[in-house]
């Protein structure tokens, strides 16, 4: 801005008051002043704008891949809670989760003038980018990992996938089979360390990891290999998605859930309940998530201030629940 004052021969404050559209600069001074804007390439950086006059009430999220029901009603969950708080919602989204993508995820929000930002990051690769933010804006993320460098709120994904086995242990099987999510989702590794977590526990050794992403498409090729096994009464899919391809996969082998095969899911998407047989699966409490998200940002947005010190910090870990249907049942006689 002092590079602009100088070329057109007028006041930072002149310059200020013309990229705010202020009415009492002369249409001449004006005209200068924009010359020189032009001529500089000069970007005002609105967070500054921001923060001389005032919080905006706006608060920013960055995401990834919101097809997938985690991240889109996670999502949903935060604009409620800022709703809920008297604050709009700005989003970024990336396509690649990397230091350079989140980064510039982060600069959309920041020249938008938001107060705070949260970071859905389920993804080892964003948590690391989190490292790299300014200190200058106030930061929550959505992540399992209690390593991440600024306060983060997640469901306990090992509890629920711990709750997901020991319920088919109870009903009689002998093991549990497991289809586990994307390879660099925080959110799948803690799934498969409950997984393996319980099955230890009862002393069972863990028969092989099935890899395959979050996809209904995932699902079924996982399905096919699993079918042709004589020795599986029991498989913990990594999220309802990949349950719906199991679920038709075994349908085309014979296969009856849950006379031949038991099937617990992982989110307990709206169409759970109206899958053919009702899905057993682990519910995540995505509004929770959100208050809890908005509640640690309000803290930090307002820390050094009266108001903050009023705000006590919430628990970070959401605890899921077990929805049991018609999907699971005592291994076949």
């Amino acid at each position: 801005m002092t590079d602009v004052a100088r070329l057109a021969g007028v006041s930072s404050q002149t310059v200020s008051r013309v990229l705010n559209e202020h009415p009492r600069v002369s249409p001449a001074t004006r005209e200068r002043v924009l010359q020189a804007v032009r001529q500089l390439d000069y970007h005002p950086n609105a967070l500054a704008r921001g923060l001389a006059g005032g919080r905006s009430r706006v608060v920013g999220v960055i995401s990834f891949n919101t097809v997938l029901y985690g991240p889109a009603a996670t999502m949903l969950g935060i604009e409620r809670a800022a709703h809920a708080s008297g604050y709009g919602l700005s989003i970024a989204t990336v396509e690649h989760v990397d230091r350079h993508g989140v980064l510039s995820a982060y600069g959309r929000l920041a020249d938008q003038s938001v107060d705070g930002v949260i970071v859905i990051a389920p993804q080892t690769a964003a948590v690391a980018a989190l490292r790299h933010f300014p200190s200058g804006m106030s930061a929550v993320a959505v992540s399992p990992d209690n390593c991440a460098p600024v306060p983060a709120i997640s469901v306990d994904q090992v509890t629920g996938a711990r709750l997901a086995v020991t319920h088919l242990l109870e009903l009689g099987h002998r093991t549990v089979w497991h289809i586990a999510g994307a390879d660099d989702s925080l959110d799948a590794r803690g799934r498969i360390e409950g997984w393996r977590a319980a099955l230890e526990q009862a002393g069972i050794a863990p028969p092989p990891l099935i890899r395959g992403g979050w996809s209904a498409r995932s699902g079924y090729r996982a399905g096919l290999k699993l079918a042709e096994r004589n020795d599986v009464t029991a498989i913990f899919a990594g999220n309802d998605q990949l349950a719906l391809g199991l679920l038709r996969a075994l349908a085309e082998h014979g296969i009856r859930v849950p006379d031949d095969v038991s099937v617990v899911g992982f989110d307990d998407i709206p169409e759970a309940e109206y899958l053919v047989p009702p899905l057993t699966t682990v519910r995540q409490d995505f509004d929770e998530v959100g208050r809890r998200c908005m509640a640690a940002l309000l803290r930090r947005m307002h820390a050094g201030h009266p108001k903050g010190a009023k705000l006590p910090m919430p628990d970070p870990t959401v605890q899921p629940t077990l929805i049991v249907r018609r999907t699971t049942a005592p291994p076949p006689g």
